[in-house]
């Protein structure tokens, strides 16, 4: 099976890591357009994502037998539905059906209809609108732009005014906004494949939002995660799939716009029960990297049996018994301001540990040397036995990475007991 992932980041590298593990011939996987990580796995192609013309000619052009999507941007770009009519197996939904990532509002209106359970939200178009529902629900306050914003549109905060100005800062982009009550609780992410009238579960797994320790500074794309939750109840995973996968899925056929793809669902645990977040159209990053970390079935089968309409009769997946993490490498000023392109070195050195493997973000070549280009660089994945030797080698090789200015997390899964 040729398979085409589309994508520049670590979501992607670690994509192409899982692909080769669970039995993908690297010479079967091309990226586009990839990163300098990613060249070093599979063919990088100088292909525009989200052009579904282009996409769709060199699909055909290189008989690719399945096409998986990475970032938002192409879906809403209606890369699949491009790929789909000319025939082409492509994992990620079309363009209606990821506006239940592109739309906060959408997906509200979606799991009101399907009864799945969610907070109070209130949809604003002017900042005195805003005002009212921040009044209306009380600090701390919660603040989503209604639309894509890579990671950044939400904003969690004691301070009126600093909830205000998030808000005008969409609003100029021409973005309505929403206004949520506060949901307090352990936050998990859980990913569901789905062929448009199936589900199945993969790992659940929680991630960093805040830039620094401790769960302070604004919020990021993600500074770093880990899998499993050994503090998870024994029937989360069933519940999460009866009461909100499946019922959203459902939803969304009924009204004409099967999703097909990866249903990210971001969920809080609370005194009240399970309550969705928000809802993601394709792989988060950084779960990815630590779900795909520890998966045996093989990855290429789960996504073609999901593009391809056939999950009911695939296995359920399985996971290696052992504990993953992962910790993101970002540049300096992440994610208020861009640093200028830095050398990063060390890689090497750090991958020498067995445990580790690296994704690479925001890198290329220029020539010898390899370069940060973003924001958040790279991921350090760490596999081991348990949570603190995990946690070791995943620091013990992130102190062998050097790129001037940058910052990480340092208590990534600490708080987690292997007992």
């Amino acid at each position: 099976m040729k398979i085409l992932v589309l994508g520049s980041g670590a979501r992607e590298h670690a994509l192409v890591k899982g692909l080769i593990r669970t039995g993908t011939s690297s010479e079967n996987i091309v990226c586009a357009p990839g990163n300098a990580g990613i060249f070093q796995d599979a063919q990088c192609v100088a292909l525009d994502p989200n052009n579904p013309g282009e996409v769709t000619e060199f699909s055909k052009a290189n008989r690719i037998d399945l096409v998986v999507i990475g970032p938002e941007a192409p879906l809403v770009a209606g890369v699949s539905d491009a790929l789909r009519a000319a025939g082409i197996a492509v994992f990620g939904p079309s363009s209606a059906a990821a506006a239940l990532e592109g739309s906060k509002a959408f997906a509200k209106e979606i799991m009101a209809a399907a009864d799945v359970p969610t907070g109070l939200a209130r949809k604003c178009f002017n900042l005195e609108e805003v005002s009212g529902a921040l009044d209306e629900f009380g600090s701390p306050f919660v603040v989503k732009a209604d639309g894509l914003a890579a990671g950044k549109g939400v904003i969690v905060t004691s301070d009126k005014t600093a909830a205000l100005e998030h808000a005008e800062n969409f609003i100029q982009q021409g973005m309505g906004i929403l206004v949520e009550e506060f949901l307090a609780g352990e936050e998990v992410s859980l990913f569901f494949l789905s062929d448009g009238t199936t589900v199945m579960p993969l790992a659940p797994a929680q991630d960093f939002k805040r830039a620094f320790d401790n769960d302070e500074g604004p919020n990021t794309g993600g500074m770093g995660a880990y899998s499993p939750l050994p503090w998870l109840p024994h029937n989360f995973v069933e519940e999460v799939t009866n009461r909100v996968a499946l019922p959203t899925i459902r939803q969304m056929a009924s009204m004409g716009n099967p999703f097909v793809g990866l249903l990210y669902c971001g969920l809080i645990v609370t005194e009240r029960g399970i309550k969705v977040i928000e809802f993601n159209a394709r792989f988060g990053d950084p779960e990815t990297q630590v779900v795909l970390r520890r998966l045996l079935t093989p990855l290429s089968s789960l996504l073609h049996n999901a593009a391809t309409g056939q999950l009911a009769s695939s296995p359920e997946p399985g996971f290696i018994d052992e504990v993953a993490i992962t910790v993101v490498l970002a540049s300096e000023g992440y994610p208020v301001s861009a640093a200028p392109t830095r050398k990063i070195t060390g890689l090497a050195e750090a991958e020498s540990d067995q445990h580790i493997e690296i994704a690479h973000a925001a890198t290329k070549l220029d020539g010898q040397d390899l370069v940060a280009t973003g924001g958040r660089v790279l991921s350090v994945v760490s596999l081991a036995k348990n949570f603190s030797k995990a946690r070791k080698h995943a620091y013990e090789a992130m102190s062998k990475i050097s790129l001037e200015g940058s910052h990480y997390r340092t208590d990534i899964a600490k708080k987690v007991s292997d007992d």
